[in-house]
């Protein structure tokens, strides 16, 4: 089936919000308002989407990513994006892809001619391997029927979710689960009790805590923490490269957040003996939306396991938060269906399962083949 034609346009990002020409800002705001429609249309809220000011700063190139995002209109009006994303450092032959049509818009071809323009562009870059996502409301028995299961066996998505089809009919394989949570806040967990345990397994660490920026004396071993979120977090089986963090990369994400409007809060263990930073995790706020925080990373070492850090951290994190930020009344959270652990210490806190994405993957083999999971109509 030949797939039809649509004008693909590619957005321009202005300089500012604060242009003093409006029309220089009108098609980035009317992205933007495409853009909360698709997360509307999807998860009924938007928990998850960003401020006009925070996309601004994440979709500018950097000595790290480049990005490219496109739309195309219907009647004038916008009605789909799509965008590739390229690492700059590594991953060098892969590159991630995501495609948005409005409901009211589907079935016309035009994710189809999106996902085929943005493959195109990312051929020729080199990247042979296409990573996309795809999101899912907890709305469906995770045991129930009419399932599909990624390569690690663990978590599933409903098998006749519109994105599933779509990514499925274009070649793509389904790598990973991830469980999006939501804890509400304050929690109803006993964090004094879960604290009290976990204090009596790390008598060998000592916390510490930052907000934005990571003081000097300890970037270097953050670098290495940051570092290994690229090799210790599961990953399924979706193609990853190590990443190689040092202290000037640290603090282009530190600049990044702030720029955003993002404030971190972070929490650190460290190894009494050694001095060396074990485990940390991070929750960022908004002022944008005050009601909301989002858990960024959190890591503890290989080497140092065992000790209840990450619970630990997390608890210590969540006090600091509501001390902090009292305004805060529900905090969200991603980890990988397979990492038991962190899931095991979320749900202890109060973590509720709110949805779950997609990690999908394909390998260009050759000009124009797909390899993967078909997936029926």
């Amino acid at each position: 089936m030949t797939t039809p034609s649509y004008l693909i346009e590619e957005l321009s990002l202005p300089a500012s919000l604060e242009a003093a020409d409006p029309a220089d800002t009108a098609e980035f705001l009317e992205f933007m308002e495409l853009c909360d429609e698709l997360i509307l249309q999807t998860w009924g809220n938007l928990d998850r989407a960003s401020s006009a000011a925070a996309r601004l700063q994440y979709w500018r190139d950097t000595a790290y990513t480049r990005l490219r995002l496109f739309f195309v209109r219907v009647d004038g009006r916008m009605a789909a994006t799509s965008w590739v994303r390229c690492e700059l450092q590594e991953n060098l032959g892969s590159a991630l892809l995501h495609v948005g049509v409005l409901d009211a818009f589907a079935g016309r071809g035009i994710g189809r001619a999106l996902l085929e323009h943005a493959e195109a562009l990312a051929a020729g870059q080199g990247r042979t391997i296409l990573q996309t996502f795809t999101e899912h409301p907890a709305d469906f028995d995770v045991d129930g029927p009419n399932l599909i299961k990624p390569a690690t066996g663990t978590g599933a998505l409903p098998a006749g979710a519109a994105g599933v089809r779509f990514a499925g009919k274009a070649g793509y394989r389904l790598e990973q689960v991830e469980r999006f949570s939501s804890l509400d806040v304050p929690a109803a967990a006993d964090f004094d009790a879960l604290e009290r345990d976990a204090l009596a397994r790390a008598g060998d660490y000592e916390l510490l805590h930052w907000i934005d920026s990571c003081p000097e004396e300890h970037a270097a071993q953050l670098a290495v923490l940051m570092s290994r979120m690229s090799t210790d977090a599961p990953s399924g089986a979706l193609s990853y490269e190590p990443e190689i963090w040092d202290v000037a990369r640290v603090r282009h994400v530190e600049d990044t957040w702030r720029r955003a409007g993002q404030s971190s809060l972070v929490v650190a263990a460290r190894h009494r003996a050694s001095g060396e930073l074990a485990a940390y995790t991070v929750l960022q706020t908004t002022a944008d939306k005050p009601w909301l925080a989002n858990q960024d990373d959190t890591l503890v070492a290989a080497g140092h396991r065992g000790h209840r850090l990450g619970m630990l951290i997390k608890i210590r994190n969540l006090r600091l938060l509501q001390e902090s930020y009292p305004a805060v009344r529900r905090v969200l959270t991603y980890n990988a269906a397979e990492n038991d652990h962190m899931l095991g210490i979320n749900i202890a806190l109060g973590f509720k399962p709110a949805g779950y994405d997609g990690e999908w993957q394909r390998t260009a083999v050759a000009a124009g083949a797909a390899t993967g999971n078909e997936i029926g109509n």
